[in-house]
């Protein structure tokens, strides 16, 4: 159900420029449309009466213009505006999910660790070997900035921050965490973090090894706001025009992009239904996006945690500094305006009013032609209609540019954000297996067994590596193997497995227990043959750390770990495509069915060619549809192939497909010339030109009646030509009939059939007491010819089936214009059902 508040434009309507100019434009278009109307209506009655309907339709339309049109364009600005502050909220939420998730499983299995369990116990009591020992583990996971063992009464037995030294606590984390036999997720201040105005901190109970009695606990204390600035410091706008928070269930801020903006523990308006109305913060009026976490594998997150996105409603719609139309193809460019309908309906909208206004001066133009004396008075009008039609030709001319220019800035500065969101989800995912694999390295149960022959070493390794899995799901098998490469335990009960001698000769030369190796992408196998990473460490001698005895590998569940990663983002928009992609443009993961794991993007090599952690964006055609692509470089994330000597670039690839690519499109036309006319020569034919495929053609003006838009066109399937397109229902009057066939002039002249569009009209053409349709690609004006510009085409002469017979050498040459010979085209659909449909007109209503 939408709660939203009605939309209000003259809320918005000021802080829209463009718009604002837009809006007065139309108003005094209108007005001198209405001017127009009654002067003709005053002035010459008579000799405007076909044309009257037509202005009035065109100063109908105004009016309407100025309400629906204007609010289009606030609501598509607004609607851009939203989308963005969304994608941005819901990625600051579920990239803290995702995090945290991790640091449930950590805590899971580091409070099992037969070494803590000892050690809380009392077997063992060596407490730097204890902090040695934890700190290993927090240079593996650097996540953490602080480690803690307690006892059942809240004593610190070690610690690993000596900044802050502690001696117990009397927070009820600990009581809660005795009493659960899971983890625990606390988030205030506590006095374990005595500094920190707030700590995030997951404990877990730890036993006796032998006997399971609860004996203490572990708490991992994250480093939240180290790891809320590295968020905002990636993915903040550059701009800084909007700020970033994350939000508590009181909606009060927990961490912010901009604290001196907005400062931790204010309370802020919140939007989570994404309702495109204002809200106040400290005085100023804001547009806000919040968004929650769906969680991710079970995990939810912490409870009413939410990212949001605030941008101030003065500056949300800065213009875009774009030059994006300046550097595309005219027919590439023409051809996705062709789809505006489907991906942009204000510009579409746009188009049609332009295209009215076009037709309403050619058909006055076409209306006044070859005549003079009782014409004169209406031929002043026609003056004031083509000035008036050429301003708001201009007008929505560089409406559409600006639109247009700013729909593709928009979805090109998206493509990157999205694809930025996606290295990242993949480096941060990566960086936790590169921890794992050199942590459960160092278990101390899992080094003894594998070093000595002890009595059911398989069961007791698989039982370790069972749980693991457990706690770590992303992975689809633990294994370890000594140093042949046999495997020896596996989590899954693979027993007959092998490492390559390829891998196993770079584990065994990994130097320290901070190293490890991952496989290539390729299949495995590990994973049923399947391509993925599979992430190595060594295993030591307890007794020797410097005799490797074998090694510990983690197979990635890279096919379903990497899809989510990708369908999350795409948040179910099936007109984009997401992959990841290595270097060589083979593809990592794919949401393109027809496009899978190990196959090769098409891709421009200069994408390939970006540097860690840069974005582009391009055009493009793909499969046969106009698409625009943001592509980046993974970047890595803290040390993981930053400075850790790992390097294995991916680059994630977002695609948003349009519509079919257009083997002709319309806005190409309009950079023809104007024609060169003299309008006070006597001795000159006058003749109605228009476009058919690119070209220019022309018929004499007297046989032309009256333009319509082809959209009026009724389809009927009666198995005429193919020609034959359907019959229109007439506006003016201007021929005997009601209805008139329509034919596709295109499809007649060169068998190709002209692909309808916005442009699109049907000139109704006279010749004798019969009348047609004639299908066209856009009209072009009126223009006044000497006989001496008009010649024959080469083969004329040779006989009379031709359509075109004639040329106009226009422009002074410069321009060739191919008149239609209206005998000879009346002479091929010379059946009486193409030229009379009014008895099927019935039928055509039906259909």
């Amino acid at each position: 159900m939408n709660t939203c508040p009605p939309f209000s434009v003259d809320t918005f309507l000021p802080f829209m420029p463009d718009v604002g100019k837009c809006e007065r434009s139309l108003h005094e278009l209108n007005l001198m449309w209405r001017m127009i109307e009654s002067s003709a209506k005053m002035n010459c009655p008579a000799e405007a009466k076909a044309i009257l309907p037509a202005m009035a339709a065109t100063r109908a339309g105004f009016t309407e213009l100025e309400d629906e049109l204007v609010e289009s364009l606030t609501r598509e600005k607004m609607g851009n505006v939203m989308a963005e502050l969304a994608t941005k909220a819901q990625y600051v939420i579920d990239i803290v999910v995702r995090n945290l998730y991790e640091r449930t499983a950590d805590v899971g299995f580091l409070a099992t660790d037969r070494e803590v369990c000892a050690f809380v116990a009392g077997q063992t009591d060596d407490a730097d070997a204890m902090r040695l020992r934890l700190r290993a583990y927090r240079s593996k996971y650097t996540v953490y900035d602080e480690i803690i063992l307690l006892d059942l009464h809240g004593n610190v037995l070690v610690q690993i921050d000596d900044t802050t030294p502690l001696e117990g606590s009397h927070d009820p984390l600990i009581a809660a965490t005795l009493a659960s036999d899971s983890w625990v997720e606390t988030f205030r201040h506590s006095d374990l973090r005595p500094a920190k105005r707030e700590a995030l901190i997951y404990s877990r109970r730890v036993c006796h090894p032998d006997n399971g009695a609860v004996v203490g606990l572990l708490c991992l204390c994250f480093a939240f706001e180290e790891e809320m600035a590295g968020i905002f410091r990636t993915h903040r706008d550059q701009s800084e025009r909007s700020n970033m928070v994350l939000l508590d269930a009181d909606n009060r801020v927990l961490a912010s992009a901009d604290p001196l903006w907005m400062p931790r523990g204010a309370k802020v308006p919140v939007n989570r239904e994404g309702c495109p109305t204002l809200l106040i913060f400290g005085g100023r009026q804001y547009l806000v996006r919040t968004a929650t976490s769906e969680g991710y594998q079970g995990y939810p997150g912490p409870a009413g945690w939410q990212g949001q996105v605030m941008i101030p409603l003065d500056v949300a719609f800065g213009s875009i500094d774009s030059t994006v139309l300046a550097n595309l193809a005219p027919e590439w460019a023409d051809g996705l305006l062709s789809h505006a309908r489907s991906f942009c309906p204000p510009l579409f909208e746009i188009m049609g009013a332009a295209e009215m206004i076009r037709r309403v001066v050619w058909n006055g133009q076409v209306l006044t032609a070859g005549r003079g004396g009782d014409m004169v008075r209406l031929k002043a009008i026609l003056e004031q209609i083509s000035e008036t039609g050429a301003r708001s030709n201009a007008l929505f001319a560089q409406s559409i540019r600006d639109m247009f220019e700013t729909v593709l800035a928009s979805r090109l500065r998206d493509g990157e954000f999205v694809s930025h969101l996606l290295v990242d989800l993949l480096d941060r995912n990566l960086y936790e297996r590169a921890n794992d694999c050199r942590w459960w390295a160092l278990s101390p149960e899992l080094r003894t067994l594998l070093a000595g022959d002890v009595p059911d070493r398989r069961a007791r390794m698989e039982r370790i590596l069972g749980y693991i899995n457990s706690l770590y799901t992303v992975y689809t098998t633990i294994f370890v193997y000594d140093r042949n490469g046999m495997v020896v335990a596996a989590s899954n009960g693979n027993e007959a497995a092998t490492i390559d001698s390829a891998t196993l000769q770079q584990v065994l030369a990994l130097r320290s227990e901070q190293d490890y190796y991952v496989t290539p992408f390729e299949s495995s196998a590990l994973y049923g043959g399947e391509p993925t990473y599979v992430y190595h460490a060594a295993m030591r001698d307890p007794a020797n750390p410097n005799e490797v005895t074998g090694g510990i590998g983690i197979v990635f569940n890279a096919r379903t770990e990497f899809d989510a990663m990708l369908r999350g983002a795409l948040s179910g928009r099936e007109e984009v495509q997401a992959f990841f992609i290595d270097r060589d443009a083979t593809i990592v993961a794919s949401t393109d069915a027809s496009r899978p794991i190990g196959a090769t993007l098409d891709i421009d090599p200069a994408m390939l060619d970006l540097g860690s952690g840069a974005s582009g964006s391009c055009v493009l055609t793909h499969d046969d549809h106009y698409a625009v692509m943001g592509c980046t470089v993974s970047h890595g994330y803290r040390e993981f192939k930053v400075s850790d000597g790992y390097r294995a670039d991916v680059i994630a690839v977002v695609i948003e497909s349009f519509g079919l690519v257009r083997e002709t499109a319309s806005g190409g036309r309009k950079t023809v010339a104007l024609l060169e006319s003299d309008a006070t020569s006597t001795g000159s034919d006058e003749f109605a030109t228009f476009f058919i495929d690119g070209a220019l053609f022309a018929i004499d003006a007297e046989q032309v009646c009256e333009a319509l838009p082809a959209s009026k066109v009724a389809s009927i399937t009666m198995g005429a030509a193919a020609e034959r397109v359907g019959i229109l229902e007439l506006d003016s009057g201007a021929v005997a009939h009601d209805f008139v066939w329509v034919f596709d002039l295109g499809a007649l002249i060169s068998g190709k059939p002209t692909q309808v569009d916005t442009s699109t009209q049907v000139v109704v053409v006279r010749h004798g007491e019969h009348a047609v349709g004639l299908m066209v690609s856009e009209l072009h004006g009126v223009a006044k010819f000497d006989a001496a510009q008009i010649i024959p085409t080469p083969l004329a002469s040779m006989g009379n089936g031709m359509l075109v017979k004639q040329v106009i050498m226009a422009n002074e040459g410069a321009l060739l214009v191919q008149v239609v010979d209206t005998g000879y085209l009346f002479g091929m659909l010379k059946n009486p059902e193409n030229v009379r449909p009014a008895e099927l007109a019935e039928e055509a209503e039906c259909a």
